[in-house]
């Protein structure tokens, strides 16, 4: 039987044995574990059909783990919107990076949750730490504004989806009935079927592929399902704008793996972005929610 997810009044109540801020920063990881399953897959299956087999895989261990078809009669506006941004979403990332570079994606990327933290923002110490982490994402950001237009509509779009996923994420981590892992769970399963008449008939070379096969579900669990469950997670014990600005750690959390595992030195540009986003981040106050 399936562990029932706390609701977020419970994880209020409860004595916080996780910190908020380090499922975030488990969720930033992982976010960049995924890439070095894909490098597998790009040579093997069209970019739409990374996307799918990320997706779908990705619903197949969340669904076995949380069974949410369980509850169907529960799947309501929110949660079908969650799966339906998450389809789209995907899509326009990886359509954006095959014609972008990342950095310029990631930057695109950050508009949103600046829009969102400013809007939360309510005081001039949450404003100047949103300011410091603006800045060390661009310092962090090899921002280049060559490139083809599509690639931009893309990125842009996905900067949209993004901002909505954090919307409508923090909504489900707070629902009392079906949230949290579960409602992500439900989502993704919604995410799916809403992907499989975009991008499906591009999966077909790995359906045949075990490699391409194998590097799909890493990309589906690194990617989504452990990313995903730790924003859950965090999202269920931060206000909507303190989430919204710790995704100026994403850039800063690449900087630091390129260190440990890569042994990629980096610039002094990027030492003070790092710093400058470090700041911003532990300058920023949430307000109750």
């Amino acid at each position: 039987m399936a562990v029932s997810t706390p609701t977020a009044p419970t994880l209020a109540r409860r004595p916080r044995a996780v910190r908020p801020e380090l499922y975030f920063v488990g969720s930033a990881i992982f976010h960049y574990l995924g890439p070095a399953f894909a490098v597998l897959l790009f040579a093997r299956v069209p970019i739409l059909g990374v996307a799918w087999l990320r997706i779908v895989s990705a619903a197949i261990v969340l669904g076995v783990w949380r069974r949410p078809w369980r509850h169907f009669a529960e799947f309501d506006r929110t949660l079908i919107g969650l799966g339906v941004v998450l389809a789209v979403m995907n899509v326009c990332f990886y359509e954006s990076i095959g014609r972008l570079p990342l950095g310029t994606v990631a930057a695109i990327e950050f508009v949103g949750p600046i829009v969102l933290a400013a809007v939360g923002a309510r005081s001039r110490r949450n404003l100047a730490a949103l300011l410091l982490a603006a800045g060390g994402v661009y310092a962090l950001t090899d921002v280049r504004l060559a490139g083809q237009a599509l690639g931009f509509a893309f990125a842009f779009a996905n900067a949209g989806l993004f901002t909505l996923y954090i919307m409508l994420g923090h909504r489900v981590s707070r629902k009392v009935s079906l949230g949290g892992i579960d409602g992500l769970a439900a989502s993704m399963l919604v995410a799916a079927v809403a992907v499989t008449p975009i991008a499906g008939w591009a999966a077909g070379p790995a359906l045949l592929d075990p490699v391409a096969l194998a590097a799909g579900i890493g990309v589906g669990v690194a990617s989504s399902v452990v990313p995903y469950v730790c924003d859950q997670l965090a999202m269920a014990q931060l206000p909507r704008s303190t989430y919204a600005l710790m995704v100026a750690l994403l850039p800063a959390t690449a900087t630091i793996i390129g260190v440990v595992v890569l042994t990629q030195l980096p610039t002094a540009v990027e030492l003070v972005g790092v710093a400058l986003v470090i700041g911003g981040v532990a300058l920023h106050r949430g307000r109750p929610e």
